[in-house]
């Protein structure tokens, strides 16, 4: 059985051709490649229909962590299933959500999963489709390309964690000794993030949640993506975007 790894995809899954991963020639559906976030999932237009269609067709099981680009109002009616000790939500036969705040055992190995992240790039603040001035706002800051969210269409507050999430997450920890051999989220513990994220990514819920697990618990490796460049920030902390690593 073998394991991979990558970033954001944002919708579009096309690293995932034989040209790009060869490797998936000699996988099974007993293999599995994890995204760390920012799946893609949106809507259910045709187009994404048939991209989730194609990698449902792959060979390898994908499995994916959320991120601040999915469709919360979507996920939201896809029932919870128990899948390799933790929660899932089954999107596809071979395309699964791995819910926050779970620990999965994979081939031997134990992950700790939790998406989410803050959305950064809204300068021009969240629109709201019933606001009488929303077409007057949204022309104002198209015109001045300004950055900003629609609520309920690209943007959702359930990118952010609930207490319940959070504290289901230490439960789950603590009951498997607060010892995992890897942890797969979208954003990066406070710490971590610090390191590299300058004004544009500050400390919110989730990033310091993640930095009191960090500092709970005993780990081999930690990977994020959420932004959008492939790094070792330390020996046990990589940021991935495009790059597919074998674990």
């Amino acid at each position: 059985m073998s394991i991979y790894i990558t970033g954001d995809c944002h919708g579009d899954y096309r690293r995932f051709n034989t040209e790009n991963f060869p490797e998936q020639k000699t996988m099974t559906k007993d293999d599995y490649v994890i995204i760390c976030g920012d799946f893609g999932f949106w809507s259910e237009d045709r187009e994404q229909r048939w991209w989730r269609n194609w990698l449902e067709a792959k060979p390898f099981t994908t499995l994916w962590v959320d991120g601040n680009h999915e469709n919360y109002d979507l996920l939201a009616p896809v029932p919870a299933e128990p899948w390799h000790g933790g929660k899932v939500q089954r999107i596809l036969p071979s395309v699964l959500r791995l819910m926050r705040g779970q620990v999965f055992d994979i081939g031997g190995y134990r992950f700790f999963t939790f998406g989410g992240a803050s959305s950064h790039d809204i300068q021009g603040g969240i629109l709201e489709q019933d606001d009488p001035a929303f077409l007057t706002k949204k022309k104002r800051l198209d015109r001045q390309r300004i950055p900003y969210r629609i609520n309920h269409v690209s943007w959702w507050k359930e990118e952010l964690p609930s207490i319940k999430e959070r504290e289901e997450g230490l439960r789950n920890l603590e009951r498997r000794g607060n010892a995992v051999d890897y942890v797969v989220t979208h954003c990066a513990p406070t710490g971590i993030q610090n390191r590299f994220g300058g004004p544009l990514f500050q400390p919110d819920c989730l990033t310091e949640y993640l930095q009191t697990v960090e500092e709970r618990i005993a780990f081999r490796k930690w990977f994020f993506g959420h932004y959008h460049d492939d790094r070792a920030v330390t020996d046990r902390h990589v940021m991935l975007y495009e790059q597919i690593l074998r674990i």
